[in-house]
């Protein structure tokens, strides 16, 4: 039994439904509990609860302070080809929009990778189209061996692999896993991925479980926030970490909330997100995985990011650029979206101190495993 099979004891409509009838006497009860499970979650995320988002934000706060103190971790992306097979209507990368499509070789890579390292980055997660052919796992095994030296975690956004393709990566240094199901509404997700790999929707749900069989140490979900209903796409990404953290508990589970932000082709979302929804969601997960890792990247705006230090976020990505080659090459290449906060990764770093948080450039080394 995987992910895929548990999911169809919840249909999407099923799902709505308790939600919308979620009251705020059920929302009183989730906040009382001492241990947030999935019937607390619903009413945490139900319309009842918003007039409480205050309340929910609070809880978060203390509970992220608990857990995790002040301290804030960053990384960076690095986007090694934009070079893709599929047809996804949100992104730059899609087949079908008529960019000039790049691949670094495994020097390129280790340029941006050494400019990354002086910018004081010491864990990066490693971004590419889903091309086997321009960036196959051997082409990855490369690029990782020239980067390893230099970084403490290394991490993968890439396509969907088989397990023992994974553990080929993860036994020359690559640690943690990224790949984010866009969104859990299969009606949706056949609308929006036209064609390509990615069009199955079951092969890239089961990927983050062939990531935990091969032992990656961190595993990163995430749905596309804008294609469906975000308060029952949390109820779906809430039941998969449930599931990860059931089947795969050595591995560390984070959880990533990208926002559609513009990009060639201007796909306009069907179900915007307002910051409001957005802090509501972010601040429900906290309490739901108090202990888990929550990401917040460059597609929010500088005003956000720093309002969103205290409420429960505890890594953020800096000083992004979203196109292979971005950080040294400027050649002018496409980026797969556009970021909202174009602030550098020092500027970033003593906004984090005037909060009264502590910049964390490393939290992990490769000799702790050795």
């Amino acid at each position: 039994m995987t992910f895929f099979d548990e999911m169809q004891l919840h249909p999407w409509d099923q799902v709505e439904k308790d939600l919308m009838h979620r009251t705020t006497v059920d929302v009183e009860r989730a906040l009382s509990s001492d241990r947030y499970g999935l019937n607390d979650m619903i009413s945490l995320l139900s319309p009842a609860a918003d007039p409480m988002i205050e309340e929910i934000a609070r809880q978060a706060q203390a509970l992220t302070r608990q857990r995790f103190g002040r301290t804030m971790g960053l990384f960076a992306p690095l986007y090694l080809s934009s070079s893709c097979t599929n047809s996804c209507v949100y992104c730059s990368f899609n087949t079908a929009n008529p960019i000039r499509r790049v691949t670094l070789s495994s020097n390129q890579a280790r340029s941006e990778g050494v400019y990354l390292h002086n910018q004081g980055f010491r864990h990066i997660l490693l971004v590419s189209g889903e091309d086997r052919k321009a960036a196959g796992p051997d082409y990855l095994v490369e690029v990782v061996r020239q980067l390893r030296p230099l970084f403490d975690s290394i991490s993968i956004e890439v396509y969907p692999m088989e397990t023992t393709e994974y553990r080929k990566l993860a036994e020359n240094g690559v640690d943690g896993l990224a790949v984010y199901q866009e969104t859990y509404n299969t009606v949706r997700y056949g609308k929006v991925h036209r064609a390509g790999r990615k069009r199955d929707f079951r092969w890239r749900l089961e990927t983050p479980e062939r990531g935990g069989e091969a032992g990656f140490r961190r595993i990163g979900l995430g749905a596309l926030l804008g294609l469906s209903d975000w308060r029952i796409e949390a109820v779906f990404l809430a039941l998969h970490a449930r599931y990860l953290m059931r089947r795969h508990w050595k591995s560390q589970l984070t959880i990533s909330f990208p926002r559609l932000r513009p990009a060639v082709g201007s796909y306009c979302p069907p179900c915007p997100v307002t910051d409001r929804d957005f802090v509501h969601m972010l601040t429900a997960f906290r309490l739901f995985l108090p202990d888990g890792g929550l990401v917040l990247s460059t597609r929010e705006s500088p005003l956000l990011r720093d309002h969103l230090i205290s409420l429960g976020v505890t890594s953020m990505s800096a000083g992004s650029c979203t196109e292979p080659g971005g950080y040294t090459q400027h050649d002018g290449s496409e980026g797969q979206f556009q970021i909202s906060d174009h602030r550098s990764p020092v500027e970033i770093a003593e906004v984090i101190r005037r909060h009264g948080y502590d910049p964390i450039w490393k939290d992990w080394d490769a000799e702790f495993v050795r």
